[in-house]
């Protein structure tokens, strides 16, 4: 039986199992390494405040926010795209 992707889907190498996750949008388990990691920075100061702290020479470091999507949630908000079969053969990031 042909095999779609040469990875199966996940970047777990020979590391054996890994562990899971819950998915930001629908709340799933997902292996980590299958999962699609998207990290944001917010802000937790009001964009006001921060342009006269900023102004008055502080620093004001934004805060990490790291999310994990499965595969089916990160198609649907549009994070990847559906490839033809083509275009799966090929090793180019995807974001």
């Amino acid at each position: 039986m042909p095999k779609k992707r040469t990875s199966r889907g996940r970047t777990k190498g020979g590391k054996g199992s890994s562990g899971t996750v819950h998915c930001s949008q629908c709340g799933a388990m997902v292996p980590r390494d299958k999962a699609k990691k998207i990290t944001g920075r917010i802000t937790l100061v009001e964009p006001t405040l921060a342009k006269e702290l900023r102004a008055q020479g502080a620093y004001i470091s934004p805060a990490t926010d790291v999310k994990f999507y499965c595969v089916s949630c990160a198609v649907h908000r549009g994070i990847v795209k559906v490839r033809s079969e083509v275009e799966r053969r090929v090793n180019t990031r995807l974001r």
